[in-house]
């Protein structure tokens, strides 16, 4: 493009050497002043796993430097989370094999660990945002997500399950739900329920385009949720699908969802941006286990430099739209942050 020569200066702009773009580049305050995407401690979103038991804190071998706690223990980590600038946990529970059966019952129970993390969080720290699991896999005896049924995951009889568990969940004293499941139609199931049970101001993060993926391995270490037969590719989606995702994403905020989420975050940066460009609700991504897990292997190796491909990974999920991100970094990021 030409631009006109000013009345001063009789020359043609756009050519070298008159734009130089090493000039924005010159030091740290230089870059940062003109950085087009910033990461903030508000951004992020960090996963908490939950076990029975007291005064336990246990590694998850498949995810150096993360853990298990005992309710107890948790409560020392919310604070350690509080005190970085962290304002938002999702919780996970671990759920002994004794209390699985293929209704998902123990998910109900008003007295079960969840509801207990749910409310001694709040109670404990008003000003955390806590978000919840819905999903049966942790509490099937099949480690899938619905009900099972001659082999099928059956949809609406889960879908009925999953609405009752948020109300649960409502009812401990949570501030948003976050059904992983991916069963049809249970946006907006949940949506009905909690508005009849009084829970108008509970929100909904739905993981919409959550893709069966084959980096949710740790995690399924830290639940021991992994399926006890088959994959789940009948109901979380295909990875080669995008439109599929911007469908999902759509149908879910229609059905009343407050925030939805592209899963895994990496491997679909692509699908973060259009479900971004077509959705008027904020995006989330979860920075999962897999993604969080390589990263820490290659840095044990020298491969990598840890806090720099962390940070660099984190920036990417912003520059591709995502306003909202779960990741196992949240801590260490917020640190490093807070040094900045």
């Amino acid at each position: 493009m030409q631009y006109a020569p000013t009345d001063k200066i009789e020359m043609t702009y756009g050519q070298f050497p008159y734009i130089r773009g090493r000039r924005l580049r010159t030091s740290a305050s230089m870059r940062n002043m003109v950085a087009e995407h910033h990461l903030k401690t508000a951004d992020f979103i960090a996963p908490v796993f939950v076990m029975e038991g007291e005064n336990k804190k246990l590694e998850i071998p498949s995810m150096p430097d993360y853990y298990r706690y005992t309710l107890d223990r948790l409560l020392d980590e919310v604070g350690e989370l509080q005190e970085v600038g962290i304002r938002s946990v999702l919780i996970f529970a671990k759920v002994p094999d004794e209390k699985k059966d293929n209704k998902g019952t123990e998910a109900l129970n008003p007295d079960g660990l969840m509801q207990r993390t749910v409310s001694a969080i709040k109670e404990e720290f008003p000003e955390i945002l806590v978000m919840t699991d819905v999903a049966m896999d942790p509490y099937s005896s099949y480690g899938h997500d619905g009900i099972v049924k001659d082999g099928e995951i059956l949809n609406d009889e889960s879908v009925e399950v999953l609405a009752k568990m948020a109300v649960s969940h409502a009812e401990a004293g949570v501030d948003m739900v976050a059904p992983s499941d991916m069963m049809d139609g249970r946006i907006g199931a949940m949506r009905k329920a909690l508005d009849e049970a009084g829970f108008k101001h509970t929100g909904i993060m739905a993981y919409s385009a959550k893709y069966a993926s084959s980096y949710y391995g740790p995690f399924r270490d830290a639940l021991d949720s992994a399926p006890g037969f088959g994959d789940k590719k009948t109901y979380q989606m295909d990875p080669r699908n995008v439109k599929e995702g911007i469908k999902e994403a759509r149908l879910d905020e229609q059905e009343g969802a407050d925030i939805v989420m592209v899963k895994p975050g990496l491997p679909y940066m692509d699908v973060i941006r259009a479900v971004k460009e077509n959705v008027s609700v904020p995006v989330s991504v979860y920075n999962v286990s897999g993604e969080y897990a390589m990263i820490k292997a290659a840095s044990a190796k020298g491969w990598l430099n840890e806090e720099e491909a962390m940070m660099e990974a984190l920036v990417g999920f912003k520059r591709a739209g995502a306003d909202l991100i779960a990741t196992y970094f949240a801590k260490q990021a917020s640190k490093l942050l807070n040094k900045q």
